[in-house]
């Protein structure tokens, strides 16, 4: 594949401008498409993101983090490489990396989605000769719901546990998907608790000037009685014994674009599932992936052996990169 970037067991490199594009390792410089942590790992020397997303990288990375945010569609020259960053619609500041060298254009894609999202800027498709995509959900059975049918649905839920006085829980990954849902909450129909996790990066989206609705860490809950009107919004890493006690009388959800296999929510154990997610379904793929008019298409992650065929089927120049162990999203991702 002609292109500008390369694998290595680092992750993607761009030779030309000496920097990698959300590294596996640590490097020397290293261009991050957005703040979840299997994009972007702590140790390099230096850091590029989104300038949106600058405040929620730096506090995942610490205040020893050298990193620069620059605005969407700015420009930086580096060793005669052009390089600019996009937005993806992942979840705020998230990007794609635009590169430019004697006329070729590479674009690597990171994390993108298509559906609407108040949180964050809208995907931005991008002209280029080669496009680097990610296929997490890269089947025709990945089609999402409309969020208005997704964030109904919910609240109807809520609306039940509450009826049995059962504490509604809802797991969703901490950084973009827990404040996607929560914009589109009604405030009025009770009581909104959060993980530690979560408030934490509801604070960063406040004072950035994203509206969500009010929340109550649940650590800090005085009034237990609220619990059986209460929707608690949890990363899914607290769906543990030691946490959950606090739940005596409880519904368990999920939100992820998994939930749309029926064997994940059973593998999950939860009441219920909620199809949303963060990544783009089929048609924003195929979609996003015709709109470039690329010549050549590399696809990472999840189904891109399967994605790749289907490409190849219709004509296109497509092929599977294989990333490191180490740079991989799991197929079941949090963020998904």
């Amino acid at each position: 594949m002609k292109t500008l970037v390369q694998t290595t067991p680092s992750g993607l490199y761009c030779a030309a401008g000496d920097f990698y594009i959300d590294p596996a390792r640590p490097v020397k410089r290293a261009v991050i498409t957005h703040a979840h942590a299997d994009h972007a790992r702590s140790g390099c020397q230096s850091y590029l993101c989104a300038r949106e997303g600058q405040s929620v990288l730096q506090t995942r990375l610490g205040a020893e983090a050298r990193i620069e945010g620059r605005s969407y569609g700015e420009t930086i020259h580096l060793n005669g490489v052009s390089l600019s960053l996009h937005p993806a619609g992942h979840i705020r500041g998230s990007a794609q990396v635009r590169i430019e060298q004697g006329g070729h254009v590479a674009v690597v894609s990171g994390d993108y989605k298509t559906d609407p999202d108040p949180t964050c800027t809208p995907l931005e498709p991008l002209r280029c000769h080669t496009f680097i995509s990610e296929s997490t959900f890269g089947l025709p059975i990945f089609k999402w719901p409309s969020t208005d049918a997704v964030m109904a649905a919910i609240h109807a839920w809520w609306r039940e546990n509450r009826e049995q006085g059962l504490t509604s829980i809802l797991f969703a990954y901490a950084l973009g998907k827990a404040q996607r849902i929560l914009v589109g909450l009604d405030p009025a129909a009770g009581p909104i608790l959060t993980h530690g996790a979560v408030e934490k990066i509801n604070r960063i989206y406040r004072r950035e000037g994203i509206a969500l609705p009010d929340t109550r860490y649940v650590g800090e809950l005085e009034d237990r009685s609220l619990l059986r009107e209460a929707l608690v919004i949890a990363p899914p890493s607290a769906d543990h014994p030691a946490w959950m006690r606090r739940f005596p009388k409880r519904s368990r959800a999920f939100a992820s674009g998994w939930m749309r296999i029926r064997g994940h929510r059973r593998r999950r154990s939860v009441d219920r599932g909620f199809v949303i997610s963060d990544h783009s379904d089929w048609n924003g793929l195929t979609a996003t992936i015709a709109c470039t008019g690329a010549e050549t298409i590399g696809l990472t992650h999840g189904y891109a052996v399967e994605m790749a065929r289907w490409l190849q089927e219709k004509g296109q120049a497509a092929e599977v990169i294989e990333m490191t162990a180490a740079a991989e999203t799991p197929v079941d991702g949090e963020d998904a």
